[in-house]
């Protein structure tokens, strides 16, 4: 084996809340786990779609952000020690032979693991982005399809494209900030939360914020990058300045290389039993948004309920010889010792 190949028991592919607690229950087995996503960070639908909005039916939590429940999961699965491999989209899964699989990422960095996990929500998310040629030239010079530093448009001359609750959200956070912003969307029903949408009204009539009702139908461009966009508006073209332009048009789910690999698809969903949670091929399981079966719900709680039995599963596959029994964390020694609980 070359020395540049990863050798795990467990490949996790996704990051989201359910690829998180894949990594915990397969920690209280005594398997490590490392774990794959296409993003820069961890978290997937929770971080990139609703970081600050409020979920209310994760059992014992009356209410939590989506990154808060990110961020508790972090700290629960600290004892396990994985490692994380982010901003890699897996190219490729084959089988070596009946025990092994070969795992390859875009960039070439090459696994070989005896069992792989696939936890991609709905798949990997993409920025619906603008079409216009040569546009893509100016993404991240002043171009963005998502804040990683509001400060970066403080006095600046904000563009912010769309009409859901990203668009919203960030005219109202980057409004005092900014030199100007204007918030162009294609028609005057917005798609955000009423209470958003009524703040960025308040700002609106304030004078911080202009909206215009209608379309981006060109855009203008120097070295420096864009420079003005222009606009098909129900009160005839216009032509606005910027420096920095936001595009929240929203997120496109795409499967992609996952429906290459040989397993049985349901449109864009993997087909999985109810006992593993295996897919068609035995040693790639299937947890949250992205499997199906009968009765399948779309439920964070229901993914870490299938986190849980695809551990059972693949521990049973890992040592096949062993009887792999029940314990529970409230009193089980091994249970703590895996936790780094010291027992008085």
């Amino acid at each position: 084996m070359s020395d540049n190949v990863i050798e795990t028991d467990a490949l996790i592919v996704g990051a989201g809340p359910c690829g998180l607690f894949q990594i915990f229950e397969l920690g209280l087995l005594g398997v490590e786990a490392h774990i794959i996503d296409t993003m820069r960070v961890v978290g997937g639908q929770c971080a990139e779609l609703y970081p600050d909005k409020p979920i209310y039916d994760i059992p014992g939590i009356p209410v939590c952000s989506g990154q808060e429940l990110i961020d508790n999961l972090m700290v629960q699965i600290e004892p396990f020690e994985p490692t994380f491999h982010l901003g890699e989209e897996v190219a490729e899964v084959s089988a070596i032979d009946d025990d092994w699989f070969r795992v390859a990422t875009d960039s070439g960095k090459q696994f070989r693991t005896r069992t792989v996990f696939i936890a991609g929500g709905v798949g990997s998310f993409q920025p619906r982005r603008l079409r216009f040629e040569g546009i893509d030239d100016h993404e991240e010079r002043n171009l963005f399809y998502r804040v990683r530093d509001p400060e970066k448009f403080a006095d600046k001359r904000v563009v912010i494209l769309g009409g859901g609750d990203s668009a919203l959200d960030w005219t109202l956070a980057l409004a005092p900030k900014a030199n100007s912003l204007t918030l162009i969307h294609r028609r005057e029903e917005y798609r955000g939360a009423p209470a958003t949408v009524a703040s960025m009204q308040k700002l609106a009539a304030a004078g911080q914020v202009d909206p215009i009702i209608g379309k981006v139908s060109a855009y203008k461009s120097d070295d420096s990058g864009l420079t003005s966009v222009t606009v098909d508006a129900s009160d005839g073209e216009r032509d606005v300045p910027c420096d920095a332009v936001l595009v929240f048009f929203g997120l496109a789910p795409k499967l992609g290389p996952i429906a290459e690999w040989g397993l049985n698809i349901n449109r864009k969903t993997i087909n999985v039993d109810t006992e593993k949670f295996e897919t068609s091929t035995p040693g790639i399981y299937a947890i949250g948004d992205i499997n199906f079966y009968p009765g399948k719900k779309k439920l964070i709680l229901s993914g870490f309920h299938e986190a849980a039995l695809a551990a059972f599963a693949a521990k049973e596959r890992l040592e096949p010889d062993k009887k792999v029994r029940l314990q529970y964390t409230t009193t089980s020694p091994l249970m703590h010792e895996r936790l780094g609980i010291k027992d008085d």
